[in-house]
């Protein structure tokens, strides 16, 4: 039996998607689960994916023998910028069945498989596709983190809408608490939002990071 492969993805850049990512590693790592993280792409870095060890490093485990090959990040990219970009500036054009199969490699090895995206749904990864596009092609339950910084109200509400609209099963809200900034909007919009998940996705979750991993 395969792994059960789950999205993610966050409502914004520097909302804290790769910290939740690792995280939700190892909360299913607690319960007993095998579980591996993925990258689907990155840029801005060589050799091995930042995010990768940064997972790595909150699931409290070394890098895997498919982070040293890179089957965790099949496409890697020197200038921090977004995937169509810069695979441009490198002259590559990015294959979705390559980062599929290495998802499916993953998911023989594993009960779950978390495949982190690169920032929000609708960056492009080619000039006609973007990663909404990917999850709507794979069937991929969706998680998706969010915080209580201000505006994030308006832009999980805009990614919430995408979903109901585009039928992508939202597995879970991932509501990352820090940097705490104000509290008063923090706990408001974490209340908010938790109301808003149950009246419009009832299945899915509403998962708090509260503490610093």
């Amino acid at each position: 039996m395969t792994a059960k492969i789950l999205f993610v993805t966050g409502i914004d850049t520097d909302v804290g998607k790769t910290i939740a990512t690792g995280w939700y590693a190892k909360k299913l790592a607690a319960q007993g689960f095998r579980v591996i993280t993925q990258k689907m792409i990155q840029t801005g870095c060589e050799k091995i994916a930042d995010d990768i060890v940064q997972h790595r490093k909150i699931q409290g485990i070394d890098l895997t023998e498919d982070d040293l090959v890179g089957t965790t990040c099949p496409y890697l990219f020197a200038y921090p910028c977004s995937p169509h970009l810069a695979a441009e500036l490198e002259n590559c054009q990015i294959s979705t069945a390559l980062i599929q199969q290495a998802t499916e490699k993953l998911a023989q090895k594993y009960d779950y498989v978390l495949l982190e995206g690169a920032g929000g749904l609708c960056v492009p990864y080619n000039q006609s596709e973007t990663t909404l596009d990917y999850i709507q092609q794979q069937n991929y339950p969706l998680l998706l983190v969010t915080s209580g910084k201000l505006g994030s109200i308006n832009h999980t509400l805009l990614n919430l809408m995408v979903c109901r609209q585009y039928h992508i099963q939202l597995q879970g809200l991932i509501y990352n608490r820090y940097p705490l900034g104000d509290e008063m909007i923090n706990r408001e919009t974490e209340r908010y939002l938790q109301q808003y998940l149950q009246q419009h996705f009832p299945t899915a979750t509403f998962e708090v990071l509260d503490k610093m991993v």
